[in-house]
Formats: structure tokens, sequence, C-alpha cells
């Protein structure tokens, strides 16, 4: 028997994963942010360069399993940290492995799939040599992130849509 697909008629709005006793229903994320989604919410503004590490690392860090934290360089993958129970465990992991491979971290970006309450995560991005966040923003304590990036000489932007993935 040949089973014969007639095309996709269209995207399907909804995502359905089922779990004990129950089904996660969510909508599906086709959002794609680009240069002009991009709010810079620090004195420093990105260059070219990190605005299409930024991007790329945005992309990366949609289709990763929630929470997410990418890290990339060079429009390259260096590491992401995954399904933990918060942001700074991900970036801690995220750290953790691209050192495992030998991944230089300065002058890399990091992605966020969501805002961050504290600002513990870019103290530690800046402490890996990180130079250049990409979150949606909206946490009540963004001011706490954004001043530890001006006095630190990180750059932050913002674009407003968050990424979960479960």
């Amino acid at each position: 028997m040949v089973l014969k697909n007639g095309g996709i008629a269209g995207q399907a709005s909804m995502q359905f994963r089922s779990l004990l006793n129950g089904v996660l229903v969510q909508d599906k994320n086709v959002s794609i942010q680009t240069k002009t989604d991009l709010k810079t919410v620090t004195t420093k503004s990105p260059t070219a360069a990190q605005v299409d590490d930024l991007l790329f690392a945005n992309k990366l860090v949609k289709n990763t399993k929630s929470n997410a934290i990418v890290l990339a360089k060079d429009k390259q993958l260096c590491a992401s940290g995954m399904g933990q129970t918060s942001r700074i465990d991900a970036l801690k992991q995220a750290i953790a492995k691209a050192q495992e491979f030998g991944f230089d971290l300065k002058g890399a970006v990091m992605a966020s799939d969501a805002f961050f309450p504290f600002p513990d995560c870019v103290e530690v991005a800046k402490q890996a040599g990180i130079t250049a966040v990409i979150q949606p923003g909206g946490s009540i304590k963004d001011d706490l992130s954004i001043e530890y990036c001006n006095n630190n000489d990180l750059i932050m932007v913002t674009t407003g849509i968050r990424h979960f993935k479960h």
C-alpha cells in the first residue's frame, strides 16, 4: 500500500503534547525576529556582526527545549543549555559544554528563550566572555539586568517575544 500526501493545506496553529493524565496545548511558535524587531535597551548598541549572531542564536533558542540558553559566535553554535529548571542552570550547562568542546566564548553572544528575572545570567555570561545578549524582556526586574550590562560593557537587545518550547 502506498500513501499519498495531498500537500499541506496550511500550518496547524496549535501543538499538543501528551502528559500523564492530560494534554498540554500550546500555540505553535512561528515567529521569526528580524533586525527591525530588536530593541537595544543598553547604552551600547550591537555591531552589524553582533546583530547577525544575535538573530542566529535567537532562531536556535526558539527551537530548543525550555528553559533554554544558546551561545553562538560567528554564526556558529558554540553550545546550548536546555530543559533545566532555571535559566541560570541552562547557562552554566551551555558554558560547560562550550568549554568541553574547546570553544572560546570571548566575543560570543547569548540568546535566552525568556526574560531574566535576576541579573545572575548576565553576570555569569560576562565572566564567560559573552559580549551581547538577546532576550524577550518583560520581567519586572529587567532594570537590574540592564543596569549590570551598562556597568559592565555588555550589550542587550530585547524582542518582546518569548520562545517557550515544552
